[in-house]
């Protein structure tokens, strides 16, 4: 009896301890934080030209992976900012790669008509979810030379306060990857 009491002493004293522990939930948020030092997962997909595509190709490149699809409204609604960072920073050594889901002819007929300035590349929506680095469409990953992912968050958006804050540091992350 008096081990038992000793045992659930225990129990409790640890339970105590775990519960002063601050609670992490997980949010989009967290996931995102968490990705930040982690390598690019390994990945093939193919272009809107039907060319092979892998993680291979962005070897020592900075890269901004937008994930995003046809049907999908704050995708689109996204893509000027996007196309305004392509115009900033295009230029200067960074790539800018949007993976989908949509097939590749499908992805190209968008892209015609609404201009979206990235690289497009096809995979299927399980080999996405495989990657484990997009939490929702779409979702925004900037990548350095060195393969790591710096920073990751939402959608990008200068104008809409929801987002700004984010979309800012994403950006000052870009600039301070190019000084270095």
């Amino acid at each position: 009896m008096k081990i038992y009491l000793i045992l659930l002493l225990n129990i409790f004293s640890f339970t105590a301890l775990a519960q002063d522990a601050p609670v992490r939930w997980a949010t989009q948020e967290t996931f995102f934080e968490d990705l930040a030092g982690k390598d690019l997962p390994s990945f093939k997909g193919v272009t809107i030209n039907k060319k092979t595509f892998s993680n291979i190709d962005l070897k020592n490149q900075v890269v901004v992976i937008n994930f995003w699809f046809e049907k999908c409204p704050p995708c689109i609604a996204e893509m000027p900012e996007l196309n305004n960072l392509v115009d900033k920073y295009g230029k200067k050594a960074v790539r800018f790669i949007g993976i989908t889901h949509d097939s590749a002819a499908s992805a190209k007929r968008f892209q015609k008509r609404n201009g979206y300035k990235y690289q497009i590349v096809s995979l299927t929506k399980e080999e996405i979810r495989k990657l484990n680095i997009n939490h929702g469409f779409p979702s925004n990953v900037l990548v350095g030379k060195d393969g790591k992912i710096i920073y990751a968050t939402a959608n990008i958006s200068f104008s809409d306060p929801k987002f700004k804050a984010k979309s800012m540091l994403f950006e000052e992350k870009l600039k301070a990857i190019l000084e270095n």
